[in-house]
């Protein structure tokens, strides 16, 4: 279903839409023909009694058009004799025994016949078990067939005995006391042929205004009948089949009147009720033929493609897990350690009320979002009490007389940043945290500060670490104009959260204040 070198040129578009997801069902593959010989028993159902068995023989070529229904046209060959083992009078009408033996009933016969039938058809061919929906494949195949075609007979009658009408006067004397019993009918068909000399010089009666090919007797035909297939290997199976011709003729074993009253007087001229049959069971072997093709599709099951996708989704569009979040704050009730949070209030991977400056009232209730350690605690509002502007100011004298030594740096403690997700995107809380930030950093030219991500197990988290730092530099830099020599990289560190990025003090630490590349294996996205 998915290898292109198997879709025929003018399915290709189609199977191009299915490969991207814009159309639901795969293109049919070209598939590969089947080419089958047959032998066989062959019979004549008529007025005169098989010889059964006759030879017979057959070749077809067949060509799937869907999983269900293929096309076969198939070459028939078949031989049949047939002898009665009961006498008959009534040939008045039959133009290849009257010309020797008369008209008279004293004169009883034994009909026969040789006849030779040539048959072309095309058949459509129904699969009766290739859907299944419980295994994959079979190696068993069942199907039924019917069509339309041509038959050329032959039909011979061992009438003469070297020119000699024959004299089975014998015969009749034999049996006639039984009424030429049933049970007696392998002694007198043995008797019968003791007589006769199998030249079958006499051609059989013919339909008036028949039409001939090749010298041959032509009749259109009905066809049908049914068959296995038993897969011997990918390329081999073998074939049980009976097939059965209807023909509109009653001659094909050379004898269409009815068998009546033996007095001359009440001769039948009627002719018998049904016409001829042809029957051939057979035994083949069937040859898959074609490269870059399927198998023909009557092995295969339609249903292969719907049942793998199922069990491993490749095409499928799959609607989006819905899980329950009571709170609507993002974070699903299983994983919700605080499952009643308020509207819009922002929270943690865990669902908990983010309290960014630590000073226990949550931030959808803080007042003043950032309240310096120093300010702590602070009241139900989040608001803090700050040291008296005369402390402040002696603070601010230090920092000016540290400004220009290593280490002099007092800006205090720094929020951290969160990530959700796999995301390094900025939420908009976390740009209002990095405005305030960036004030700092300002007010503290003599610092510098790290900016410190965590993990680093795998390439992909050390990329996503890295990445995270980047994305809270440029934007201090970018958005909040602090020059990007005041910071210190630090990514993929032990122990902090994965998805929170810290901002220190780094004064005292040393490390990169330009852009680094975490790995060389990993892409740089600055």
């Amino acid at each position: 279903m998915l290898d292109s070198s198997v879709i025929p040129s003018k399915r290709l578009p189609q199977h191009t839409e299915f490969m991207a997801n814009n159309y639901p069902f795969p293109a049919k593959p070209r598939s590969q023909w089947e080419l089958g010989i047959k032998v066989g028993a062959f019979s004549i159902s008529g007025d005169v009694r098989s010889r059964f068995p006759g030879i017979g023989a057959g070749l077809h070529v067949r060509k799937a058009l869907g999983y269900v229904f293929s096309l076969r046209g198939e070459l028939g060959y078949g031989n049949s004799k047939g002898l009665n083992f009961q006498p008959s009078n009534n040939y008045l009408k039959n133009s290849a025994w009257t010309p020797y033996y008369g008209i008279a009933p004293t004169r009883s016969i034994f009909y026969n016949y040789k006849t030779t039938i040539w048959d072309l058809t095309l058949q459509g061919v129904v699969t009766l078990n290739n859907i299944r929906f419980h295994k994959a494949k079979t190696g068993f195949n069942v199907y039924g067939f019917f069509g339309l075609g041509g038959l050329l007979y032959d039909t011979k009658i061992d009438a003469l005995n070297g020119g000699t009408p024959y004299d089975f006067s014998t015969v009749i004397a034999k049996y006639q006391g039984n009424g030429f019993a049933y049970k007696d009918r392998k002694d007198i068909k043995k008797d019968i042929k003791a007589i006769l000399d199998g030249s079958y010089e006499t051609d059989g009666e013919k339909d008036p205004g028949q039409p001939e090919l090749f010298n041959k007797s032509f009749k259109p035909i009905l066809t049908g009948g049914g068959g296995m297939q038993f897969k011997l290997s990918k390329k081999v199976s073998l074939g049980i089949e009976d097939r059965f011709n209807i023909v509109k003729t009653d001659l094909l074993d050379g004898e269409q009147w009815q068998e009546n009253d033996a007095n001359p007087a009440r001769l039948a001229t009627s002719q018998s009720r049904d016409y001829d049959l042809s029957n051939f069971l057979s035994v083949g072997l069937n040859f898959a033929l074609g490269g870059k093709a399927v198998e023909p599709l009557w092995w295969l099951n339609p249903l292969d493609y719907a049942y793998n996708e199922i069990n491993q989704p490749r095409h499928m569009k799959l609607p989006k897990p819905i899980l329950d979040d009571a709170d609507a704050d993002g974070v699903t009730d299983q994983f919700d350690q605080e499952p009643n949070t308020p509207a819009g209030a922002p929270v943690d991977t865990h669902g908990v009320s983010r309290d960014t400056d630590g000073d226990g009232v949550p931030d959808y209730k803080d007042k003043e979002l950032i309240t310096p350690t120093q300010c702590q605690p602070v009241d139900a509002d989040g608001v803090g009490k700050c040291p008296e502007p005369d402390c402040c100011k002696f603070i601010d004298s230090l920092r000016q007389g540290l400004i220009n030594y290593r280490g002099a740096c007092n800006i205090g403690d720094l929020p951290s940043i969160t990530f959700n997700g796999k995301s390094v995107s900025l939420s908009n809380d976390a740009k209002a945290l990095l405005a305030s930030v960036a004030q700092k950093i300002r007010d503290n030219s003599a610092c510098k500060i790290a900016v410190v991500g965590y993990c680093s197990s795998s390439k992909s988290e050390q990329q996503l670490s890295w990445d995270r730092v980047n994305a809270v530099i440029n934007y201090l830099v970018d958005k909040e104009g602090i020059s990007a020599d005041r910071f210190i990289w630090k990514y993929g560190q032990e122990g902090g959260d994965c998805n929170t990025i810290d901002l220190r003090d780094g004064t005292n630490e040393e490390g990169p204040s330009t852009v680094p590349a975490p790995h060389p294996n990993l892409r740089r996205n600055r």
